[in-house]
């Protein structure tokens, strides 16, 4: 029993993938929230414009969390393999005459 305990490998475990993705983002969240909040304090008067420096916070935080979890899954569009075109060296002429 002790053997089997390990049956998947770690690029597989969707489990601790989960994990991983749910613990950051909510830490991001958190704190790119309660940044925005601080911003908004010391920077702006208004009540309105204040929540707005909180609700970009709070997308921000949202934004690079779904970037990153997406990466952990393999999903991201950056990820992908983009073929690059080829650059083709011609040989320079032997006796300096192009």
């Amino acid at each position: 029993m002790a053997d089997n305990k390990q049956l998947l490998p770690p690029q597989h475990d969707l489990n601790a993938k989960y994990d991983a993705c749910v613990d950051l983002t909510v830490r991001r969240f958190v704190y790119s929230t309660l940044g925005g909040a601080l911003a908004g304090l010391l920077l702006f008067r208004s009540p309105v414009t204040r929540w707005a420096s909180v609700a970009f916070g709070a997308g921000l935080g949202i934004g690079s969390a779904y970037t990153d979890c997406s990466r952990l899954f393999e999903g991201s569009p950056a990820a992908a393999k983009v073929a690059s075109p080829k650059v083709v060296e011609t040989p320079a002429s032997q006796d300096g005459q192009d």
